[in-house]
């Protein structure tokens, strides 16, 4: 599915933060990248989606110009990935990114910092970051989610217009989490654009203004939040029924799973309607009932099973 938004179709005349045109990139036999078109708007927040092996990583290795693609052509904001990165337009948090041991966390920004025409002031990059507390920690007394961190200072040092981003809270607790999104929605604010890969898909669910989903190394779905969710289809319906049975439930129109625990009930239907009418017929006594659409936990199973192939 591809939609499309004012602000996608105004970056297509006024120039995309990112154009990926008929992307493919090989390994040997396996094919990472399938042919990919893909335009970010600037100012867009798009959250990159799938499972392991989908060609997430290559498509932002792509971006940033630490791989090439095999056919296919890669622009940022107009220019080639070598030229961006050189221009400090694009600023990456990459989950793998080595730290120095042995330098401070200020030192490493400053570090990154001298090495860009126009940077942002270092204390103002740790201060987005949420560790002016840890300029003068060195590299290896870092925890997991404090180097995650530290990762986002250096990334945000080059002032960038691109913000790319590998599982960035991953190792970060509850509260960091959430102080880390904080920042995020702050450079947003300024026009910036970002791209992100997460597992935590609540976070695209609720920062993302756009999904991209991959599958084999193809994009599955392209849409806002609610635009994926409803490629998925069906909603799941709740209820307390008295008496109920497993194969009764199973035996309901249109339902296409379900989990009954101690009379309460989860069904997930392709059409709720048929399968509620049918439940009630069945059941007249069925009582707290609830019909959610599904969530995009729900649509990205759904649209990345290898039985959607």
């Amino acid at each position: 599915m591809n939609t499309s938004s004012p602000v996608r179709d105004a970056a297509v005349t006024a120039g995309a933060a990112v154009r990926l045109t008929g992307l493919r990139k090989s390994y040997g036999e396996v094919r990472a990248v399938d042919g990919i078109d893909l335009t970010i708007a600037p100012g867009e927040v798009v959250a990159l989606l799938g499972p392991n092996g989908a060609g997430k990583s290559t498509t932002v290795d792509m971006i940033l110009g630490l791989s090439k693609p095999d056919t296919g052509d890669v622009t940022v904001f107009g220019s080639s990935p070598a030229e961006a990165v050189k221009a400090g337009s694009i600023g990456a948090m990459l989950q793998g990114g080595a730290l120095l041991d042995d330098a401070t966390v200020g030192e490493m920004v400053t570090m990154v910092a001298s090495l860009h025409r126009n940077p942002m002031p270092v204390r103002e990059a740790l201060s987005r970051a949420g560790i002016e507390d840890l300029a003068n920690r060195r590299g290896n007394k870092l925890s997991g989610g404090q180097k995650q961190r530290a990762r986002f200072a250096v990334a945000l040092v080059s002032d960038p217009d691109l913000l790319l981003l590998d599982e960035p809270t991953a190792a970060m607790d509850v509260a960091s989490r959430r102080e880390f999104w904080r920042s995020m929605q702050a450079f947003t604010d300024s026009g910036r654009t970002v791209m992100f890969a997460t597992h935590y898909l609540e976070e695209a669910e609720e920062f993302a203004d756009r999904v991209v989903l991959m599958r084999s190394g193809r994009i599955v779905a392209d849409g806002s939040v609610a635009q994926v969710r409803a490629l998925a289809g069906g909603r799941t319906l709740r209820a307390v029924v008295p008496g109920a049975t497993g194969d009764a439930i199973a035996n309901l129109p249109c339902v296409t799973e379900f989990r009954l625990r101690g009379g309460q009930i989860a069904v997930s239907s392709s059409d709720s309607d048929k399968t509620l009418r049918a439940l009630l017929t069945a059941y007249p006594d069925a009582h707290d009932i609830e019909i959610t659409a599904v969530g995009l936990e729900g649509a990205f199973l759904t649209l990345t099973s290898e039985e959607q192939e």
